[in-house]
């Protein structure tokens, strides 16, 4: 599974990927301390619901927005096995001018929620091994390393690119909100990966709806995305 902070290395590299988020916002009530939150819902509305997102930061005084838009895709066939497929198209702008655009796929199963792989239209062909499940309820400070990606060339599986780890955790944004962090790893297979890490992080209510949202890359320098 591409997560959206691999998206953003993948565009700032000209590269492509597939993963989403949701806009819709619901109002909890506005007193009530909430303590645990619907971790599966969130990451359906992140990773295989529609929407449409932006996501900007300045980079050498220059403005870098990356627009999303994941249109779910329905019954398909990956790697020999029945899955539902979400669709995302990745545009990267720098001061308007378009730069990159990348469209990709990711697979998974629903009930519970298991992630699959992800294909892209640069050819990336990626087979996730879900080691822990995603639990449909978690408590504030909750966390899990829940998968295992091996990322390879295409769909022949001979020439593997990278391989990295990806955990979720949950911390308090407010009474009655919080965020729903999900973090990549750096390439398993290198020493050191010039792309390091990313973290990506959902604001969240008691429904899961997703309200914000903000994505940390973690390199020779850290660079702050946020929504728009």
């Amino acid at each position: 599974m591409k997560t959206l902070g691999l998206c953003i290395l993948a565009a700032l590299s000209l590269s492509a990927c597939t993963t989403g988020m949701n806009n819709s916002v619901v109002m909890s009530t506005p007193n009530k301390i909430v303590t645990h939150y619907p971790v599966e819902i969130a990451m359906l509305n992140v990773y295989t619901r529609a929407y449409s997102d932006q996501l900007y930061t300045l980079i050498d005084e220059q403005l870098v927005v990356i627009n999303t838009k994941v249109t779910p895709k329905g019954a398909m066939v990956f790697n020999n096995q029945q899955v539902q497929g979400a669709e995302m198209v990745a545009i990267t702008t720098i001061n308007d001018q378009v730069v990159d655009k990348s469209v990709g796929i990711n697979y998974f199963t629903l009930e519970p929620l298991v992630f699959h792989g992800f294909t892209s239209n640069v050819g990336e062909y990626s087979i996730a091994t879900q080691t822990k499940p995603i639990p449909k309820i978690a408590s504030i400070d909750d966390s899990s390393t829940y998968l295992t990606e091996q990322v390879y060339s295409d769909s022949s599986k001979r020439q593997k690119l990278k391989t990295y780890t990806q955990t979720w955790s949950l911390k308090r944004e407010s009474h009655n909100t919080a965020w729903l962090c999900i973090e990549s790893s750096e390439n398993l297979l290198l020493s050191y990966d010039p792309d390091g890490t990313s973290t990506e992080c959902y604001k969240i209510n008691a429904r899961g709806d997703i309200l914000d949202s903000n994505v940390t890359m973690n390199g020779d320098e850290t660079i702050l995305f946020n929504s728009m």
